[in-house]
């Protein structure tokens, strides 16, 4: 869909690069039915995720196959690295699934800004990465409370170990810091990452293809597309580091609030 729509309007005899009239054409979100894309790819994506753990995970050989080897290295590495290594081993455990169900969901929601056929990460509607922060942001305010009380705020408010001097401003930083700023920037690092590199590699690709498919009515003019689809694909390979790492960054930051909620003696 967002091919067809940086291409439609592009005429590769006068334009140097194929872009829409406006580049919201690319995260327009058409209906089938009650649902729109982003609602079913969200679908999909929880699918995938489920398929990959039951599949993966439902028998235990001791000789796996190459994906069950796989699924166990990531799961176990979303415990043991982040869950455990980060939060600490009883707390660690309490948010394991949580943690790797968000790792998992958002990585195959990244990646599908690379799938054929779909070409849309679901993380580049602001709406899902400021959902998800809101959740991690719930979650670790409601284990600070629970484990330390009020006494949670005032260790923000007035954060030991710091010079009696520096606490009020320390503690208004800290402060907005936890309510505010940690939730904001968890969505809008996510989004951003994702809008940017989806707009890149639509209008590259398409360039190129476009020019290059034109090469009959444009002569020359079609070896522009040349270096449109060179960069575009060196962009692809980018943007699947990208999507991965995104989803980890996301994962762990959420691992780290928690942890400072649960262990503000760290």
């Amino acid at each position: 869909m967002d091919l067809i729509l940086a291409a439609a309007s592009c005429d590769p005899a006068t334009d140097i690069i194929c872009v829409p009239e406006s580049v919201n054409e690319l995260f327009e979100l058409p209906f089938v039915g009650i649902f729109n894309r982003t609602m079913l790819l969200m679908l999909l994506a929880a699918a995938i995720v489920a398929a990959i753990l039951y599949f993966g995970l439902r028998r235990r050989a001791v000789v796996p196959t190459k994906f069950g080897a796989g699924v166990e290295s990531l799961v176990t590495y979303v415990r043991d690295e982040i869950a455990i290594g980060i939060i600490g081993p009883q707390d660690g455990l309490k948010y394991f699934p949580y943690l790797l169900s968000l790792f998992l969901f958002l990585l195959v929601g990244n990646l599908f800004e690379i799938a054929p056929l779909v070409n849309f990460p679901i993380t580049s509607r602001i709406a899902l990465p400021a959902f998800l922060a809101i959740v991690t942001w719930v979650i670790f305010v409601a284990a600070g409370f629970r484990k330390q009380g009020l006494g949670y705020v005032g260790h923000l408010l007035w954060p030991p170990g710091v010079p009696t001097a520096l606490k009020p401003l320390v503690g208004i930083i800290e402060f907005v810091s936890t309510f505010l700023v940690r939730p904001f920037s968890l969505a809008v690092r996510l989004f951003a990452n994702l809008v940017a590199g989806h707009v890149m590699l639509t209008l590259l690709l398409v360039s190129g293809w476009v020019f290059l498919s034109n090469v009959g009515d444009i002569g020359l003019r079609a070896a522009i597309g040349i270096g449109w689809f060179a960069l575009g694909l060196a962009i692809f390979v980018f943007e699947m580091v990208v999507a991965i790492l995104q989803a980890y960054i996301f994962t762990l930051l959420s691992a780290v609030y928690i942890q400072t909620s649960v262990h503000p003696e760290h």
